[in-house]
C-alpha cells in the first residue's frame, strides 16, 4: 500500500493515510515463538471451559499441565488474544433509590470567601 518512490506523497504522509505509525512500516512484523503459541492454544481451551479464570488461575492450570510459566506472560497472552475473566465486578457508583442526596456546599464556601459572591 506505501510505495516508497511515489512522487507526490513522502513516506511520513503514506504511513499517515494508512494509519500506521513510520516506525511500524520500517521495523520487523513481531510474532509470537512457538511455546507462546503453544501456550495459547492451551490457555483458549481452558478458557472454554471456565471462562471465569483470571491470569492467576490460568497460570495454576498451565503449572499443574507441567508448563514453568509466570503471571505476567501469561497476562499478555490472553490480552493479545482479547481474554479476560468474567466475573460480577463490584458496583460500587450506583447510589440506593432512597439514600438522600446531599448538597455539595464546597463550591458556595469558596465563591463567598474569595468575594466572587
Amino acid at each position: 500500500m506505501i510505495e516508497p518512490e511515489h512522487a507526490g506523497l513522502t513516506i511520513l504522509r503514506q504511513c499517515q493515510l494508512v494509519g500506521i505509525s513510520r516506525s511500524a512500516y520500517y521495523g520487523p512484523i513481531n510474532g509470537e515463538n512457538a511455546l507462546n503459541i503453544g501456550l495459547m492454544r492451551l490457555i483458549d481451551e481452558q478458557f472454554l471451559e471456565t471462562p471465569w479464570y483470571g491470569s492467576r488461575q490460568m497460570v495454576r492450570h498451565l503449572r499443574r499441565l507441567g508448563y514453568t510459566v509466570g503471571r505476567k506472560r501469561v497476562r499478555r497472552l490472553m490480552a493479545r488474544m482479547g481474554l479476560a475473566a468474567i466475573y460480577q465486578r463490584p458496583r460500587t457508583t450506583i447510589p440506593h433509590p432512597e439514600h438522600r442526596i446531599w448538597p455539595y456546599l464546597l463550591g458556595t464556601v469558596r465563591n463567598s470567601v474569595c468575594g466572587r459572591a
